[in-house]
């Protein structure tokens, strides 16, 4: 764990890896380096973590791209290229994690805020927590997946307008979308987030990321493909440490204890 404690946005703490994706520099714009850094921490954490936290220090979770960096760059189709293809690898090793994905959405989660967002399991937002595709606004196209998960979670019409009309959705409709979980007052957000995250990683990891490999494979399976993972993937936790504990603990009356059998 030396490497990941010695990145200076990047900490893991009683199995929260936790991650910051903007800060209040460059006005709370999604932070390259940090995300370079998440992405090797997400990369190297391995059985170390047992939940991922994102957050946002500063005002906003991520108020998008740095757009001043684009303008002023010489040439900005590789310019912002190359910053996609940065934030991407992010994307990619976030959505291979095993583990649950937490985000304490604060202030403004707009652009490549909203696409990280729409990658987490559990989002919790505040009363005064607004999203923005902000993509069409400066003419571009979207980055961060959200083409891709956008339609997943809201229904592909929905999507459709949201990212054509730039919509601006406030924390109530996310929550109504499934974008956001739920919500709590603003200065909540952070510790609800923190809260959950912790209580994830001191749970069953090896369930959950049985979970999370269920989800992946329902989005190409067929119906009857995804009964025969179901089986598979059901047989498997029975005979686990995981579920052996968990059964034992249902059978005693008595509540599990996977602390001896987490993976860090």
């Amino acid at each position: 764990m030396t490497a990941i404690n010695a990145l200076s946005k990047v900490r893991i703490e009683d199995g929260v890896l936790r991650l910051a994706v903007a800060t209040d520099a460059k006005g709370t714009s999604l932070d390259i380096e940090g995300i370079t850094q998440a992405t090797t921490a997400l990369r190297q954490a391995g059985g170390d973590m047992g939940s991922v936290l994102l957050v946002g220090e500063g005002g906003n979770f991520c108020a998008g791209g740095n757009v001043r960096a684009f303008a002023s760059a010489e040439r900005r189709g590789e310019f912002v290229g190359e910053v996609a293809r940065v934030f991407h690898e992010f994307v990619r090793a976030l959505d291979a994690t095993t583990v649950p994905v937490v985000a304490g959405v604060h202030g403004w989660a707009a652009g490549a805020g909203m696409s990280i967002v729409c990658l987490a399991d559990i989002a919790i937002g505040g009363t005064s927590t607004m999203l923005r595709p902000a993509y069409p606004s400066i003419g571009f196209t979207p980055d961060g997946g959200m083409s891709w998960t956008l339609p997943r979670i809201v229904g592909i019409a929905r999507a459709r307008e949201i990212l054509l009309t730039d919509a601006v959705l406030n924390g109530e409709e996310a929550v109504r979308l499934g974008i956001l979980s739920r919500l709590v007052e603003d200065d909540q957000v952070q510790e609800e987030a923190l809260r959950v995250a912790r209580t994830l990683a001191a749970g069953p990891t090896a369930a959950y990321a049985g979970i999370k490999s269920l989800f992946a494979t329902g989005r190409t399976n067929t119906l009857s493909e995804q009964l025969d993972a179901e089986t598979a993937s059901i047989a498997a936790a029975a005979d686990s440490p995981t579920g052996r504990e968990g059964v034992d603990a249902f059978a005693e009356k008595r509540r599990p204890d996977f602390s001896s059998i987490r993976p860090y």
